[in-house]
């Protein structure tokens, strides 16, 4: 709980200290600085929370075993993909520079999404396998099940 309120206290006043530098800025486009938080307002509400949930919904098929693995395999693959989309729709590339942005980015994109979805597939199907040999042990305990008075 104290932790909890050192880092309330600790973001509100890093909060406070851009406001007061923004506001007191000679050089601030208000229309701008609103245009900037109405934007980043809509694609977090609008855009990500529904992906969000959409995703979170999705997973509730998978089997309670493997959901917080296909979980964070989500969030992972969610967070590369947004820190790689600007490389991979080439912002910042200029026609006459081949050095600039240089590598195939959506090809290497692809493959990092691919490594994380083998990753979560092997460790699911690891657990399933570690799960099924616990059963096949369990069932195969002799004399469980059966009472003492049903001998033969």
């Amino acid at each position: 709980m104290r932790t909890r309120t050192v880092l309330v206290v600790g973001g509100c006043l890093l909060m406070a200290y851009a406001v007061v530098g923004a506001v007191t800025d000679p050089d601030l486009a208000l229309g701008g600085v609103l245009f900037f938080l109405a934007a980043v307002l809509v694609g977090h509400d609008v855009v990500w929370m529904a992906a969000v949930l959409a995703v979170g919904a999705a997973s509730t098929r998978v089997p309670l075993r493997h959901r917080m693995t296909v979980r964070m395999a989500a969030v992972s693959a969610a967070a590369i993909t947004v820190v790689a989309l600007p490389l991979v729709l080439g912002f910042g590339r200029v026609a006459d520079n081949t050095s600039v942005l240089p590598l195939p980015y959506g090809r290497n994109l692809l493959a990092v999404l691919l490594v994380i979805a083998g990753t979560t597939l092997l460790v699911c199907l690891s657990r399933g396998r570690r799960r099924m040999a616990a059963d096949r042990k369990e069932s195969e305990r002799p004399g469980e099940g059966r009472s003492a008075t049903s001998g033969g």
